[in-house]
């Protein structure tokens, strides 16, 4: 593995970690009186979805890449942009549909990981098209996210609403980021 891979794992982790994070400040929010175990619960079940998510899609991509290989970074570079878009889209709406949830109960808290973890799941199916390892990145990913995830839960005891959406616009610009890497990595340097 080189340090630029290492480096884009780093990313994507932190990019998709975003929507984790921005729920776990939600929760943080709603619930000020929450105990260090409920915060590890939380946080382990999105870190353990958005780790699963990646490597679900990873299977379906490695499976049919011999089908859009011609066409597999457009793919990757249209998934994550979406991704990104649709972040930054909800970074910069005022409303929270989480303001009524109540993240210990089971049914919401699966809701919530698997909600947030749709966007892992994307990236995963890119990185099946692209012949990628996914060891490696799942673990980055199940990582970072449990660490923000907890900082998330910490924070929103202190911090605005305000913060979270921007963490969620910055999380957007940098998946369309590698996005755009992986594009023009596949149109100039792999030909």
């Amino acid at each position: 593995m080189t340090f630029t891979q290492l480096i884009t794992f780093l990313l994507i982790g932190i990019g998709l970690s975003f929507d984790s994070f921005a729920v776990s400040v939600s929760c943080g929010l709603m619930r000020r009186e929450i105990q260090f175990k409920q915060a590890v619960v939380i946080a382990g079940s999105l870190a353990f979805f958005q780790a699963a998510f990646p490597t679900f899609g990873w299977l379906i991509g490695s499976s049919i890449k011999n089908l859009i290989s011609s066409v597999d970074h457009w793919i990757a570079f249209g998934l994550l942009a979406f991704i990104g878009v649709k972040m930054i889209i909800e970074g910069v709406k005022e409303n929270s549909s989480l303001a009524n949830f109540n993240p210990f109960k089971l049914s919401v808290l699966i809701g919530l990981s698997v909600a947030t973890s749709i966007d892992a799941l994307v990236v995963g199916l890119s990185y099946g098209f692209l012949d990628m390892p996914i060891l490696f990145p799942v673990t980055v990913i199940g990582l970072v996210t449990f660490i923000a995830s907890m900082l998330g839960l910490l924070f929103g005891k202190y911090i605005s609403a305000k913060r979270s959406r921007q963490s969620l616009i910055l999380g957007g610009i940098i998946l369309i980021s590698i996005g755009t890497k992986i594009l023009v990595e596949h149109l100039w340097f792999y030909n």
